[in-house]
């Protein structure tokens, strides 16, 4: 199992648009993603509703981590994603 941590650069944190293009690009990957606050339950990174529900904002760290053929080039773009400020673009 593939782990990353990464600290979210939205503004917002992951709400809304953020959390929905996240929501997406986990979805796509074709794996199973998960993604949680340190030290609290992890949540599906394909629930939408799971996702916002984490309450995750600026500035906090999340743990990914992902299962599967390509986990680590999954979770690479995952991170990515999540180190930008999605709502500036």
């Amino acid at each position: 199992m593939a782990t990353r941590t990464v600290t979210i650069a939205s503004s917002v944190g992951l709400h809304a648009r953020p959390a929905a293009l996240f929501v997406e690009a986990a979805t796509n990957t074709g794996l199973d993603v998960e993604i949680a606050r340190p030290g609290e339950d992890p949540v599906d990174a394909t629930s939408i509703l799971g996702v916002m529900a984490l309450g995750a904002k600026f500035g906090e760290e999340v743990v990914l981590t992902a299962d599967g053929d390509g986990a680590d080039d999954a979770l690479d773009s995952l991170v990515a994603l999540l180190s930008r400020d999605l709502d500036a673009e």
